[in-house]
């Protein structure tokens, strides 16, 4: 299947893609934030500086794009059909980062969770009250996922 838009106009659009302050991120921060925890944003002192950081919990939150970061299972973690292999690499050095950055965090004694971006649709308020009873766990490490697709 070939793009329905040109190379430059793909380029610009996956160039405008941001790393901080996603849709899925603002969504959690908010919720969060109701619930009554206070965290720091984007702290670059931390190995692959963290989304959300709950100091107080010693906890570091990834807000993960199912794209990007290849969410198992779900249907935005889809492969592009041109250039198979130059994404397959891309998305290959983007997992094996987070899992790097993940294993440096809790080396470092900090607990671990990562949001998919998929949680964070109409099932919002259920992700975050997840990652709050996590926070207050006391658990290591924690993926929250959206709910599960029907078949």
């Amino acid at each position: 299947m070939t793009d329905v838009v040109s190379g430059q106009v793909r380029s610009r659009m996956m160039a405008g893609i941001g790393a901080r302050n996603t849709r899925p991120e603002i969504a959690l921060r908010r919720r969060m934030h109701v619930l009554g925890f206070r965290f720091r944003l984007h702290r670059r002192d931390l190995p692959g500086t963290p989304d959300l950081v709950f100091p107080r919990h010693r906890a570091a939150v990834f807000v993960h794009g199912c794209f990007w970061h290849r969410h198992a299972g779900c249907r935005k973690a889809s492969t592009p059909a041109t250039r198979t292999t130059f994404w397959q690499e891309k998305f290959a050095a983007n997992v094996a980062r987070d899992r790097r950055v993940q294993a440096e965090l809790i080396a470092r004694g900090w607990r671990v969770a990562v949001v998919w971006e998929c949680a964070l649709g109409r099932g919002a308020d259920r992700a975050a009250s997840q990652l709050a009873g996590w926070l207050v766990a006391g658990a290591e490490r924690v993926e929250i996922e959206g709910p599960p697709r029907p078949e």
